[in-house]
């Protein structure tokens, strides 16, 4: 999109004023040439202001009104990787409050990420290596149903239908890895699988290991708390 200097000094002058949406910020900027990549701590903790917003009710809405989808119809930034469960509970836009072009979603049931084959590691590689994300964030749920049917049949000689087996299979892992741990076998299962696929990612050759060890892009497990609203970071 091309921007006019005098719509260009307006729009900075709008953000400098914390008027502005996030996402016209960063098109203004990038018709400028002048948008690096942002900080992945910077970008973890606005999502989770954004989490904060959400729970207290007090949300913001930034971006998604009608005339914020058309500066961004001719290319994309967004600042996030959000790898998140298939749940019809789980947006990441609304419990992030973020707008349209802010984040780029890719959603499995389980948030599965080891054994999820190129079509989820590629759509996460894509978004690092294409549109430059600098934070990757592996959000898993509470009363997460994948995860339930993993513990279920953890040792179990059944077969389930289709390939929600197969699926399931790739959770049993982490089941198994936190069966023996204190506190809620459901709750330990949940985190270990996040970090099952933070560990993954963190790892991941060729784009996203070096990444991460010149410290450009982070990758970040937290769990969603159904109950509240509430986003939890895991730690490392």
């Amino acid at each position: 999109m091309h921007f006019s200097r005098r719509q260009f000094v307006q729009l900075l002058g709008i953000a400098a004023a914390g008027l502005a949406a996030p996402s016209l910020t960063r098109v203004a900027q990038s018709a400028a040439g002048e948008s690096p990549p942002p900080n992945p701590d910077d970008v973890m903790q606005r999502l989770l202001e954004g989490n904060q917003r959400f729970v207290k009710g007090d949300l913001a809405h930034p971006g998604r009104k009608p005339d914020d989808f058309g500066p961004l119809a001719g290319g994309q930034r967004p600042v996030a990787v959000i790898v998140g469960c298939s749940d019809s509970r789980v947006p990441p836009e609304i419990l992030f409050d973020q707008g349209i072009g802010d984040l780029f979603v890719v959603r499995i049931a389980g948030n599965v990420v080891e054994g999820a084959g190129p079509s989820v590691k590629g759509s996460i590689e894509y978004a690092v290596a294409e549109l430059s994300v600098p934070l990757i964030v592996v959000l898993g749920h509470s009363q997460c149903g994948a995860v339930k049917a993993a513990i279920k049949h953890l040792d179990a000689h059944d077969t389930l239908p289709g390939a929600i087996k197969d699926l399931v299979a790739l959770i049993k892992p982490s089941v198994a890895r936190s069966k023996n741990m204190p506190g809620d076998p459901l709750e330990n299962a949940i985190k270990a699988n996040v970090q099952t696929g933070v560990q993954r990612l963190t790892t991941l050759t060729p784009i996203l290991a070096p990444r991460v060890k010149k410290g450009t892009l982070k990758v970040v497990g937290a769990t969603y708390e159904l109950r509240d609203g509430s986003v939890m970071v895991l730690p490392r």
